[in-house]
C-alpha cells in the first residue's frame, strides 16, 4: 500500500444557507401584519432604507379667463398686509374654528370583569372586613368567571374564618354575571338556575350527577334513573343548554381580539376573477438618495464608514428584493389556485377540488416548501368568503361515477353536513346511512370515514342527535 498526497480539482454545486437567503425565506413565510412589523423595525434600524411617499399630482396653476398675458397685474400688497398683522397694537381676532365631530370622542372603555365585581362589591359591603374578604376573592377569580383559590388560602391571607368567607363568597355569587365567583361547572349552573328560579329538584340533580350523560345525549339512561319520562328529561337539558359555562368571559378584554388581515383579495370583474395582493398594509420601501450619494464619493467619510454604509445599503436592497420576491411568489400561487378553484368560487363548498402542494408547484414552477411557506398563515379573500390559503388542499376520495374526477374531503363534509341538518331529528340518520346516500351522490367512502368526517365537524352522534 503506497500513501500519497495528492492535488486533485473538482467542481462541485452547493446552496449555501446565507443570512439573506435565511431573510428571503422567513419574509416568505411571514403574514401580512408580521411583514409589517418586521418592516418597521427594519426603517428604524437601517439608515439608508426609507417609506416610499405616496405621489401626488401637482395642482395646476390657476389663470383666470379675463387676464392675458397683455393684462397688467394687480400691484402686490404682500408687504403691506405682513406689516398690519405684525403689528401688536392692532389686535387681530382669528376666526374661531368649530370642534370637529369625531367618532373617536364618544368611544370609551367596557369595564373589564375586575372592576365589574369590585364596583357591585363596594355597593354591597357596608363592613370593612367583609370589603377586605371580598377584595381578595375578586382578586382571585379568572378570566372565565371561576374561583381559582380555596378556601383555606383565602382563611390563610385574611385571617377571617371560614364562615365569613363563605358568607361573602355568596354575596359575590348573587353578582353579575350570574355564576360568577363559582368553584366549578356544577356550582356554576345551579347558581344560575337558582337565579332564573328554575332550581327544581330534578334539575339540580341532573347538573350535580348526570353532566357527563347529559353530554353524550344519554338521556334514556337519565330518564330510568330519575323515573321520569324522557320527554321531562329533554326540557330540563333543553333548559340547562343555554346556560353560559363561562360567565365571565362576557366581560373578557376586547385587546384580547384580532382581526384578520387578507393577504390576497380575489374580485370578480367583468366574468373574470382578479388577484389582488394587499400589500397596501405595509410601507414601500426605497434607498436613501442621499446615502447613495455619499457612497459614491469615497474620500467622504473613513473605511470604518464606508464599510457600514456599504453593509447597511447591501441589506436595503435585498430587503426591498425579497419583499417584492414574496409578492410576486403570492401572485403566482393565489393565481393558480383561482385558475384551480374556479368552480368553487361559482358555486361553493360543494365543488372544491382536491388539490396537493405538488400539483401547484409543478404549475408555479417552484419547490413544493416554497409553495407551503407562501400559503402558511396567510388568507384569501374570495366571494365565497374568507379563507386561510391552506384551505384550498385537502385529500380526495375517488368518484363511484365512470370517468369523474376525485371529489375533494372538503366538499363530502359539505354534503354530510347537509344530510344531517335535514334529517328527522326524531328519527337521526346513523352513520352507515350517510355512507350509503354519499355513496348514491358518487362520494364512495366507508361508515367509519363519515363517523372521522362527523366528528372532525363537532357533530354529535345518532344517540346524542335523538329529540323525544
Amino acid at each position: 500500500m503506497r500513501l500519497t498526497h495528492d492535488l486533485f480539482i473538482e467542481q462541485q454545486q452547493k446552496l449555501l444557507m446565507t443570512p439573506e437567503l435565511r431573510q428571503a425565506i422567513a419574509i416568505l413565510q411571514m403574514s401580512t401584519l408580521e411583514l409589517t412589523e418586521y418592516v418597521q423595525g427594519e426603517l428604524e434600524e437601517n439608515p439608508v432604507l426609507e417609506e416610499k411617499e405616496p405621489e401626488q399630482a401637482e395642482p395646476e396653476e390657476y389663470v383666470p379667463e379675463a387676464e392675458t398675458p397683455e393684462t397688467p397685474k394687480e400691484e402686490d400688497h404682500t408687504e403691506d398686509w405682513l406689516e398690519i398683522f405684525n403689528d401688536r397694537d392692532i389686535g387681530f381676532k382669528q376666526r374661531e374654528v368649530e370642534e370637529e365631530k369625531s367618532f373617536d370622542n364618544y368611544l370609551t372603555k367596557r369595564p373589564s370583569l375586575y372592576e365589574h365585581l369590585e364596583f357591585q362589591m363596594q355597593m354591597a359591603c357596608t363592613d370593612e372586613e367583609d370589603l377586605v374578604i371580598g377584595t381578595y376573592i375578586v382578586g382571585n377569580i379568572d378570566a372565565a368567571g371561576y374561583l381559582c383559590t380555596d378556601l383555606e388560602d383565602i382563611m390563610r391571607e385574611t385571617g377571617a374564618s371560614i364562615e365569613k368567607i363563605e358568607s361573602v363568597l355568596e354575596m359575590i355569587q348573587s353578582f353579575h354575571p350570574h355564576g360568577v365567583g363559582a368553584r366549578d361547572l356544577n356550582e356554576c349552573l345551579r347558581i344560575q338556575l337558582q337565579h332564573y328560579g328554575k332550581a327544581d329538584p330534578m334539575a339540580m340533580i341532573i347538573i350535580e350527577d348526570h353532566l357527563d350523560d347529559l353530554a353524550r345525549g344519554r338521556l334514556n339512561r337519565i330518564a330510568q334513573v330519575l323515573g321520569i319520562t324522557v320527554f321531562q328529561v329533554q326540557e330540563i337539558c333543553d333548559f340547562i343548554r343555554t346556560l353560559d359555562p363561562k360567565p365571565g368571559l362576557q366581560y373578557s378584554s376586547t385587546d384580547e381580539v384580532k382581526y384578520v388581515v387578507p393577504d390576497v383579495m380575489v374580485e370578480k370583474i367583468d366574468g373574470e376573477y382578479v388577484v389582488i395582493v394587499n400589500d397596501a398594509g405595509f410601507p414601500h420601501l426605497m434607498v436613501n438618495h442621499m446615502y447613495e450619494g455619499m457612497l459614491r464619493k469615497p474620500d467622504a467619510f473613513t473605511p470604518e464608514a464606508k464599510k457600514y454604509l456599504e453593509d447597511k445599503m447591501g441589506s436595503a436592497i435585498w430587503l426591498i428584493r425579497s419583499i417584492e420576491q414574496r409578492r410576486m411568489t403570492l401572485y403566482k400561487v393565489a393565481r393558480c389556485l383561482v385558475d384551480i378553484q374556479t368552480e368553487f368560487l361559482d358555486k361553493g363548498i360543494k365543488y372544491i377540488k382536491p388539490l396537493n402542494l405538488k400539483q401547484v408547484a409543478d404549475l408555479v414552477e417552484v419547490h413544493e416548501s416554497t409553495v407551503s411557506r407562501a400559503t402558511s398563515n396567510k388568507y384569501i379573500q374570495t366571494p365565497q368568503g374568507l379563507f386561510e390559503l391552506k384551505y384550498f388542499f385537502s385529500g380526495g376520495v375517488e368518484s363511484s361515477y365512470a370517468g369523474s374526477d376525485k371529489i375533494s374531503s372538503r366538499s363530502i363534509k359539505s354534503m354530510i353536513q347537509d344530510i344531517i341538518q335535514n334529517e328527522d331529528s326524531t328519527n337521526p340518520l346513523s352513520d352507515q346511512v350517510i355512507a350509503d346516500l354519499l355513496k348514491g351522490k358518487g362520494a364512495g367512502i366507508s361508515r367509519r370515514t363519515v363517523a372521522k368526517y362527523r366528528q372532525e365537524l363537532n357533530i354529535q352522534s345518532t344517540t346524542a342527535r335523538k329529540r323525544y
